[in-house]
């Protein structure tokens, strides 16, 4: 168990951080499936800068890595100009 006040302090803003990352990376997902499900493309063309958004933003904030989040949003975008 953790002695020093400093160390206490880490413990619990880790959990707040794990916590916050844990729901915006589930919601990304979420939202990548959400699109990957779509077969409209005006529908997914309108629904993409919104999933981009959120992979950029995991990103900048090293949640995801930053070449995961460039491959996913290539892939995505193939997907979507192929419907």
């Amino acid at each position: 168990m953790a002695q020093h006040k400093s160390s206490k302090k880490r413990i619990r803003q880790d959990a707040k951080i794990r916590l916050r990352n844990r729901y915006y990376k589930k919601s990304a997902r979420s939202a990548i499936q959400k699109l990957r499900e779509m077969t409209v493309k005006a529908d997914a063309v309108k629904f993409l800068p919104m999933v981009i958004s959120q992979i950029d933003k995991l990103a900048k904030r090293n949640t995801w890595h930053k070449n995961k989040a460039g491959n996913l949003k290539s892939s995505l975008t193939k997907f979507v100009n192929s419907l």
